[in-house]
C-alpha cells in the first residue's frame, strides 16, 4: 500500500455511482473512498487486516471504472493491487477459500493445465453428467463457488483440445504491418475461434502475424489476485519470448490480458534486467481494435445484416482507456446497427476470478448486465474479453461475439458468426 498514493484521495465522491458495489450495497466501505480510507487505517496501524477489512477488498471487482470517475486522478488500480499483495502475504484465509484459490490458480494459468481441464470438461459433458446435475436439482445443493463455476465453464468441443494458432500468418498483399501475438490461455484454449479470427483478419488488413508458440501466461489473473511474484515471473518470460521478435506491435484480443501487458513497465520498473526491456515491450501493445482502427481499411467488407450491444469491457474501457476503436471498427461492416445500452461502463461481475470467488454479488451484477443488453433488442452482444464473454452468455440467450469474429464473418468467414 502506497501512502502518497492513498493521500491523492480527497474523498469528494466521484467515484460513488461508479462503483458498482456501491450501487449494489450503499456501504461507504464498499466503496473506493471507503476502502482507500481503510488502507490508510491499516497502514497507519489503526486497523487489523482482519477478516473484516480483507472482506471489503476482496468486494471489490478491480473493475476501475472509478479511476475514469476520479477527477483527482488517484490511481486506485494501482491501490487495489498492491492492497491485495498485502493480503496474500500477510492474512491466513480461511482452509476453503485457500484451497479454492489454489484450485483456479493450479489451473487457469498455463494453456497445458487448461487443456487438461477443458478435456474433463468435455468428458463431462459428453457423459452427460452436467445436465443430470442440473435436471435432478443436485446442482443447486452445491456450495455457490462451486455452482459459478460450472454456470460459466463453456460448452467443449473436441476441436478446442486440439487447436492451436499457427505460428506465422502471411499478410494478404503488401505487408503494412509485422506484428505479434499474444494468443493467450483462456483465449487459445476456449476461444481459439476467436484467436483464428483475429489472424485472419489482420492478415487481410495487411498485417504478418507472428504467435510465437513459447510463449506462457501473461499473469494477469494472479495480478489481480494479488499472487504478485508468480504474475512478475510470468511477465519477465513473455518479456523474453517477444524480446526475440522484430515486429513492429504486440496484438492482444483480450482486454484483462491487455490490460496487464501494457502495465509491464511499471510493474518490472525496479528490476535492473528487466526494467528496459519491460517498458519498450508495453509500448508496442496494443488491442487489436487499436490496431484495426489505426489502419485504413484496404479490404472490402461484406454486409452483415445484424444488430449489435457493444459490452465494454471494464479493462479495455477503463484501464487502458479505448472505447471508440471497438466501435469504430465495427461500423466499418455494412449492414452492422451499433444499438446504445443504458447502463454502458456498467461492469458484468466477471471481473478476472471475481464471479468465482463471490458468486452472489457477480449474479446480481450479471443479471442486471443481461437486463440491459436484452433491453435493446440486439441480436448480437459483443465484447472483448474471454471473462465477459462467459459471465453475459451465462444470462443471455443470445450469442456473444468479439468484435474480430464479426469483422471475419464480413470477409466470407460465416463460421465466425457462431458464439465462441
Amino acid at each position: 500500500m502506497d501512502r502518497e498514493r492513498i493521500d491523492d484521495c480527497v474523498h469528494c465522491g466521484f467515484c460513488l455511482p461508479a462503483c458498482p458495489t456501491y450501487s449494489l450495497w450503499g456501504e461507504e466501505m464498499d466503496s473506493p473512498r471507503g476502502r482507500i480510507q481503510l488502507m490508510k487505517t491499516a497502514l497507519d496501524g489503526d486497523t487489523p487486516i482482519d477478516a473484516t477489512w480483507v472482506g471489503h477488498m476482496d468486494a471489490c471487482l478491480g473493475c476501475m471504472a472509478c479511476v475514469s470517475a476520479c477527477p483527482s486522478g488517484v490511481r486506485y488500480d494501482e491501490l487495489i493491487e498492491s492492497t491485495r499483495a498485502t493480503i496474500e502475504e500477510e492474512h491466513r484465509r480461511p482452509w476453503r477459500d485457500r484451497l479454492f484459490r489454489r484450485l483456479l490458480f493450479t489451473v487457469f494459468p498455463g494453456r497445458r493445465r487448461l487443456r487438461v481441464a477443458a478435456a474433463a470438461a468435455w468428458i463431462h459433458q459428453r457423459l452427460g453428467i452436467a445436465g443430470l446435475l442440473r435436471r435432478t436439482g443436485l446442482r443447486d445443493r452445491l456450495p455457490p463457488r462451486l455452482r459459478a463455476l460450472d454456470a460459466v465453464t463453456p460448452a467443449v468441443r473436441a476441436r478446442d483440445l486440439v487447436r492451436r494458432t499457427p505460428h506465422v500468418t502471411a499478410a494478404v498483399g503488401e505487408r503494412r504491418r509485422r506484428v505479434g501475438f499474444v494468443s493467450g490461455c483462456v483465449q487459445e484454449v476456449f476461444f481459439g475461434a476467436v484467436n483464428a479470427a483475429t489472424v485472419r483478419v489482420l492478415a487481410a488488413e495487411g498485417c504478418d502475424v507472428v504467435t510465437p508458440p513459447a510463449q506462457g501466461c501473461c499473469g494477469a489473473l494472479e495480478l489481480h489476485g494479488g499472487r504478485e511474484e508468480p504474475a512478475l515471473a510470468r511477465a519477465r518470460a513473455l518479456v523474453d519470448v517477444f524480446a526475440e521478435l522484430e515486429v513492429d506491435a504486440v496484438v492482444v484480443n483480450a482486454a484483462g490480458c491487455g490490460s496487464a501487458l501494457k502495465d509491464y513497465g511499471r510493474l518490472l520498473a525496479d528490476d535492473p534486467r528487466y526494467a528496459e526491456r519491460a517498458g519498450e515491450f508495453a509500448a508496442k501493445v496494443r488491442d487489436v481494435t487499436e490496431m484495426l482502427a489505426d489502419l485504413e481499411p484496404r479490404t472490402e467488407y461484406r454486409p452483415v445484416e445484424t444488430t449489435v450491444a457493444y459490452h465494454d469491457a471494464c479493462h479495455l474501457a477503463h484501464a487502458q482507456g479505448v472505447t471508440g476503436e471497438p466501435r469504430t471498427v465495427l461500423r466499418r461492416i455494412p449492414g452492422v446497427d451499433l444499438r446504445p445500452i443504458l447502463d454502458e461502463g456498467h461492469c458484468c461481475g466477471s471481473a478476472g476470478i471475481y464471479n468465482l470467488v463471490q458468486p452472489e454479488a457477480a449474479d446480481q451484477l450479471g443479471s442486471s448486465k443481461a437486463q440491459a443488453l436484452a433491453a435493446t433488442g440486439a441480436d448480437v452482444v459483443v465484447t472483448t474479453n474471454p471473462g465477459c464473454a462467459l459471465q453475459i452468455g451465462r444470462w443471455l440467450e443470445r450469442p456473444v461475439l468479439h468484435p474480430v469474429q464479426l469483422l471475419d464473418a464480413a470477409l466470407g468467414n460465416t463460421r465466425s458468426l457462431e458464439a465462441r
